[in-house]
């Protein structure tokens, strides 16, 4: 399996911390050495990094974890293969354009089988993965309108991902740069920090910062990852069919497999 990690945030804010927590795992504290991918958006642009080589070892990883690059809303992805080669074109967060924005998607689970029908978008790799957002972004042209509510999209969103998730591991990133869909199938946890702010220890490395130094009494941060990346704080455990949808750093929206 592969592991991700999302940010989203009411002002623009590094990923730095997490993202050396999140980096160790792919093949040093961890076995997800096949690649990794991290995508920021400023407003509506963004700003992507990928490699196929293990982050724990990246050269470019590490530029990535001593540049600080303020965002509002960041996606990031290390892999494990289970589908598809070792390669640039298979790496997560994929993007794709829709209605004048730049969509992202990180995936950690396996579709087995899954075979996605004709449509605009085709996928460039040869993963589910790539192939499942593809999917969703033909059926979101198909079936909803630029100008659809948010409720609406949503709506749409939650059915495909329980369609998806009914077909094997569905662990779900997505965003349009504006907001964050987050689903669950086995694991994933977030944690939101606002003031009063305190420190944090890494688990996977001697890392410790103290969050109170780094920003406003106004902040607010939310991280949605697989695992816990920190040893003191108090992580939000996903329930199985749990969909939370951020903005802002808060969740707007949520619900569970029944819904």
């Amino acid at each position: 399996m592969c592991e991700l990690l999302a940010m989203s945030a009411n002002t623009p804010t590094d990923l730095c911390f997490s993202f050396t927590g999140l980096t160790r795992r792919g093949g040093e504290t961890g076995p997800h050495k096949d690649g990794w991918g991290v995508a920021f958006y400023e407003g509506k642009g963004i700003r992507c990094f990928h490699d196929s080589d293990a982050s724990a070892s990246s050269r470019l990883a590490e530029v990535v974890q001593t540049h600080p690059i303020k965002s509002e809303v960041a996606l990031c992805h290390i892999r494990q293969a289970n589908v598809g080669e070792i390669c640039l074109a298979n790496t997560h967060p994929f993007i794709r354009e829709l209605w004048g924005r730049y969509w992202v998607c990180a995936h950690n689970g396996q579709l087995t089988g899954f075979r996605a029908p004709e449509g605009f978008y085709e996928p460039v790799g040869s993963t589910d993965s790539e192939a499942l957002f593809c999917d969703m972004l033909n059926h979101l042209r198909s079936h909803c309108h630029r100008d659809d509510s948010l409720e609406q999209m949503v709506e749409r969103l939650v059915k495909l991902s329980s369609h998806y998730a009914s077909q094997g591991v569905f662990n779900l990133l997505l965003s349009n740069g504006d907001w964050l869909f987050t689903y669950c199938t086995t694991k994933m946890a977030s944690i939101t920090r606002r003031a009063p702010f305190g420190p944090a220890r890494l688990k996977d490395t001697d890392v410790t910062i103290d969050f109170e130094a780094e920003t406003t009494p106004n902040d607010v941060v939310s991280v949605i990852v697989t695992e816990p990346l920190t040893t003191d704080e108090k992580w939000d455990i996903y329930q199985p069919g749990e969909w939370r949808l951020w903005r802002q750093g808060e969740v707007v929206m949520k619900g569970g497999a029944e819904n």
